[in-house]
């Protein structure tokens, strides 16, 4: 059964769908965080202040704003993430004359997951778009750029797909390939590194959840220390275009170090940073220990 690749690429499927939802549910708010800096720095004066205001201005429910198609969106990215990763690893193996049994090398598996993401970019770039519009719209109100009404995810899609039709849901696309390709360079890669320094020259399969859970952490931080710059300019970019303000990458990265200066892309990164450690540990460990249930499931009959 383990060398069928149907049942590997639904169990890699299905392992990224529970991982993405864990991840999701573990840090949400500090996300929420995260986009409201980016997109208005100039509102807050730091991760506390935001948390706070945020709190006074809509509750606590009002971190979790955008859950739904964050859910959605980590879901869908994790789900095709990891399905593809395991096709990009037969992939790096043909090109370099493996065997479908061989082990890749750290660096090989970091080749493969950037290279995965480029598809997971897809299908998390539309969600993204819908997400992080919810999760700034207070901020978009209250600065007239858009009146007020009552928001719903769906509204948000319908709207979005009333004015600017389908490819308007690809608004930071290019963002977006440019952040997961290198991120998920980096995430794949520490990933590896990071197990087989734990392993220590036993099997890498065999290590606990905490080991796991370390490793996915430090993939996590890895990651958004690379991208985060590029993840600003893509919530900028999927946020005001809200308003009808339509920019590309290269002129919404001059247009913030012209007017705000380049210490402005990093808005949000200690709520980004404070989350990703827990999210994506969490993340790989539900990925991990539900992949290898179903994989001795199906060996098991």
């Amino acid at each position: 059964m383990k060398s069928n690749p149907v049942i590997q690429a639904t169990i890699d499927l299905t392992s990224g769908a529970i991982g993405g939802t864990a991840c999701v549910l573990t840090g949400q708010p500090f996300d929420t965080i995260k986009v409201k800096m980016q997109t208005f720095p100039n509102l807050y004066k730091g991760f506390i202040d935001c948390f706070l205001k945020t709190y006074s201005q809509v509750g606590f429910w009002g971190f979790y704003r955008g859950t739904s198609p964050a859910l959605m969106a980590y879901v869908a990215e994790n789900a095709v993430l990891f399905m593809s990763y395991g096709f990009c690893q037969q992939f790096v193996r043909n090109m370099v004359g493996l065997d479908r049994q061989s082990k890749l090398s750290d660096l090989q598996n970091a080749s493969a997951g950037s290279l995965a993401s480029a598809f997971a970019a897809l299908v998390l770039c539309p969600t993204e778009l819908v997400k992080c519009r919810l999760q700034a719209m207070y901020e978009m109100e209250i600065s007239g750029k858009i009146a007020k009404s009552h928001v719903t995810v769906w509204s948000v899609v319908k709207t979005i797909f009333r004015k600017e039709g389908l490819m308007g849901f690809y608004h930071g696309f290019t963002s977006t390939l440019l952040q997961e390709v290198p991120g998920y360079f980096c995430f794949f890669g520490s990933y590896e590194v990071s197990r087989s320094f734990f392993a220590s020259g036993t099997s890498k399969d065999d290590l606990g959840p905490f080991h796991l859970m370390i490793s996915g952490g430090i993939a996590g931080v890895c990651l958004w220390a690379v991208v985060f710059p590029v993840d600003c300019i893509k919530s900028r970019i999927q946020v005001l275009s809200m308003s009808g303000k339509q920019a590309g990458f290269t002129r919404t990265l001059l247009s913030i170090v012209r007017n705000e200066g380049a210490l402005t892309l990093y808005s949000g990164m200690k709520a980004t940073m404070i989350r990703a450690f827990p999210a994506n540990a969490v993340l790989i460990l539900a990925y991990e220990y539900s992949r290898k249930m179903m994989m001795s499931q199906f060996e098991a009959e």
